[in-house]
């Protein structure tokens, strides 16, 4: 769910972080994102939590804040063997809450639905390995170029770039993007995942385009490349490299290349709500300076994504 652009930057050190992720859990294939809620909560209300005082007073009232999420992208968001929503971003939040003074109620969608279920206020916010970009910001199309809705604002919080696996001793020779020109490629719809496959397929000679199978989840993209449907499958390196050491214990797939694209995940605020955004940003930097940020992140195997303060609409 990573940025797009027409940058590509390697990130090689991060490779090394799959193995940290291994220790996360077992990855618990789950069924696709279907609009049912599945809630897990941050913190309780508190009007004495230190940071209380910046959310807006309805959300101050009312002690929560419902987050939309696509929870199927282990280990950033995903459900446990009990059915709770576990990782990254549900950490995060939880460490947040302590510092609003709220709870963080997690509901469950497609990915792709994220946004206009933000802009419609189904959602308060959407955290969901969702990338900060400009299109994100202004509402844009990024197939058209076209304004298509309001924006978002995004409160950054972690770094992160995308990668290709294919099944385990079976790469077909693809190492790059470049490599995938007349394969068949899974990808989660509306992802920058999916925009680089329409970029790259662009540029590939006649009869030779790349066959883009985009799906509503992840776990989807999974399981068609482990049945060999496709020749690969793309996804943010954090869930790739979660996906490599834990699917069929290790035994199912591997990475091919390098990241590319590296670019910031964010939380997703409409854009009138900006004393909510400043709110959590405040409570970001807070966790950060006081290191639970750290220690959730080094939890899950993403510590190399770390940033040293949040940003507003940080993203290009």
């Amino acid at each position: 769910m990573t940025a797009s652009s027409t940058r590509r930057t390697t990130a090689r050190s991060r490779i090394a972080a799959a193995g940290a992720i291994a220790v996360a859990g077992t990855l618990l294939l789950t069924g696709c994102g279907d609009q049912t809620k599945g809630k897990d909560s941050g913190s309780a209300s508190d009007s004495s939590a230190p940071l209380a005082n910046l959310l807006p007073g309805d959300i101050r009232d009312k002690g929560e804040i419902k987050v939309g999420s696509d929870i199927h992208y282990a280990p950033v968001e995903f459900k446990d063997s009990s059915g709770k929503v576990v990782g990254i971003d549900p950490d995060l939040a939880t460490a947040l809450g302590d510092q609003l003074g709220v709870k963080f109620s997690f509901e469950d969608g497609t990915f792709d639905g994220l946004l206009t279920g933000l802009r419609s206020g189904r959602f308060q916010m959407a955290m969901s390995a969702m990338t900060d970009n400009k299109n994100r910001q202004e509402g844009v199309d990024p197939d058209t170029g076209k304004k298509v809705g309001e924006g978002v604002d995004f409160v950054d919080y972690l770094t992160a770039g995308v990668s290709i696996y294919t099944r385990k001793g079976d790469t077909k020779g693809i190492t790059d993007w470049s490599d995938l020109c007349g394969k068949k490629l899974a990808v989660q719809r509306g992802t920058v995942s999916e925009d680089l496959a329409k970029q790259e397929t662009k540029k590939c000679p006649a009869g030779k385009k790349i066959s883009i199978e985009p799906f509503d989840d992840d776990q989807q993209s999974q399981t068609r490349l482990r049945s060999g449907g496709v020749d690969a499958a793309s996804s943010d390196f954090p869930v790739a490299a979660y996906a490599v050491k834990t699917s069929g214990g290790g035994k199912d797939f591997e990475v091919v290349g390098n990241q590319v694209e590296a670019a910031p995940y964010g939380i997703a605020v409409a854009k009138k709500d900006t004393q909510l955004r400043d709110a959590l940003k405040a409570a970001l930097n807070a966790i950060i300076k006081n290191g639970e940020y750290a220690k959730i992140l080094q939890k899950w195997g993403a510590q190399d994504g770390a940033v040293k303060e949040a940003a507003i609409n940080g993203g290009k």
